[in-house]
């Protein structure tokens, strides 16, 4: 084991977690659609969700090209440095973003959202991904909240271009490592379209064998639904908190270290649960949890009220994430498990593409009121929860 190599890794999830918090689910995302946009009529929600929808449609067709590149041709560490450096520029560039630069805040917003995505190499061996992974896990919410810290006196003031450029500055700083001792890859073999058709045509291949499973297929349509759900409420809360319930922007620093901090809490409290109750069932339990979330979100009308809010909503995240990951693993046909897997991580980095245009759209149909959009989401929750129903846990069947 390269543990040089993982130590990176870790502090590469360290320096990733800051974009994340700070700029998809916070400061910028609130920045965005209540200050450059404006949002008393829905505008700032619609072009939000267009940043988000962008973005994730874009990672997804480019996900399988990029990973067949990076092993076929042996370019793995320039696509990471790459997009990694294209995350932290558009990140810095934040800082230049005034009230009414809607196209300029978007163009940077979807650059960062893509290279944030695209590209992240697996640094640790297969024998010690499980472990590695949780390491990762625990250092992320340390970097998300270090980095919200960090950015706190800049929000006091108002300057929030400062909360940017620090952010951009922990990316780098904490992704060097990373870049020094990310493992040299394999001599690539082909050239650089023939392994992007290679990486593709295996995609298709993969899917083609995963989906004759028909457990597979319908969690895999299940999970689709319902994490654009869990991803679009983590897209629009701090949005929905500052518009429709008057939330300072520094009070929503705090309000995602506390949803961070209950989600750990709730992956914590709920792994003997899945193991006696059966991982799907705590899925369907923390999907009915998410449809009350949103349906209550609808009638909020006190800051106290959202905290207890956020916290049950947290909760169900943090148990959500480990359950389907856990009930998939049962479901799994034999030797099947690394295509399995990566199917999984690109179904999920595809599921943030519909949810945000539909509350963005519903938005600003309905003149700004944020508590239609949220009460839409609820829909993909429900329909998740029908189709994972039917799968049958304790193994896949094929038809």
């Amino acid at each position: 084991m390269n543990v040089r190599a993982i130590a990176a890794w870790t502090l590469y999830d360290f320096a990733n977690s800051s974009f994340a918090a700070v700029v998809f689910a916070t400061i910028y995302a609130a920045y965005y659609a209540m200050s450059v946009v404006g949002n008393a009529t829905g505008d700032g929600d619609l072009w939000w969700g267009r940043v988000i929808s962008v973005s994730m449609a874009v990672v997804a067709v480019s996900s399988p090209l990029l990973g067949g590149v990076a092993d076929r041709a042996g370019v793995r560490r320039p696509l990471f440095v790459g997009f990694t450096l294209l995350s932290v520029t558009a990140t810095a560039f934040m800082a230049t973003v005034k009230p009414g630069m809607v196209v300029w805040g978007f163009v940077l917003g979807v650059l960062g959202n893509i290279g944030y995505n695209a590209y992240l190499p697996d640094l640790a061996p297969r024998t010690h991904q499980g472990r590695v992974s949780a390491w990762g896990f625990a250092v992320g919410y340390a970097g998300s909240i270090a980095a919200l810290l960090t950015a706190l006196p800049f929000v006091r003031a108002q300057a929030y271009g400062g909360a940017f450029l620090c952010t951009a500055g922990l990316f780098t700083v904490f992704s060097l490592p990373a870049f020094i001792f990310l493992p040299q890859p394999a001599p690539g073999r082909l050239g650089v379209w023939e392994a992007a058709r290679d990486g593709v045509a295996e995609v298709f291949a993969t899917a083609r064998r995963i989906l004759a499973f028909q457990d597979l297929r319908r969690f895999m349509g299940a999970y689709f639904l319902y994490e654009d759900g869990v991803n679009t409420v983590v897209a629009f809360s701090a949005i929905f908190a500052a518009q429709t319930l008057g939330f300072p922007m520094e009070r929503l620093i705090v309000l995602y270290i506390v949803v961070q901090i209950s989600a750990l809490g709730g992956a914590l409290a709920w792994a003997k649960p899945i193991d006696y109750l059966g991982p799907k069932r705590v899925v369907m339990f923390t999907l009915l949890q998410w449809s009350a979330v949103v349906v209550t979100a609808y009638f909020v009308e006190t800051a106290t009220q959202f905290w207890i809010l956020a916290v049950v909503a947290g909760t169900g995240l943090g148990a959500g994430q480990a359950a389907s990951r856990t009930f998939l693993a049962s479901l799994c046909p034999e030797g099947m498990e690394a295509e399995l897997f990566g199917f999984y991580s690109l179904c999920g980095k595809s599921s943030a593409v519909i949810g945000p245009l539909v509350f963005g759209g519903i938005s600003h149909a309905a003149g700004g009121d944020q508590r239609a959009g949220i009460l839409a989401i609820g829909s993909f929750f429900i329909i998740g929860l029908v189709l994972l129903a039917r799968v049958k846990a304790g193994g896949p069947t094929q038809g």
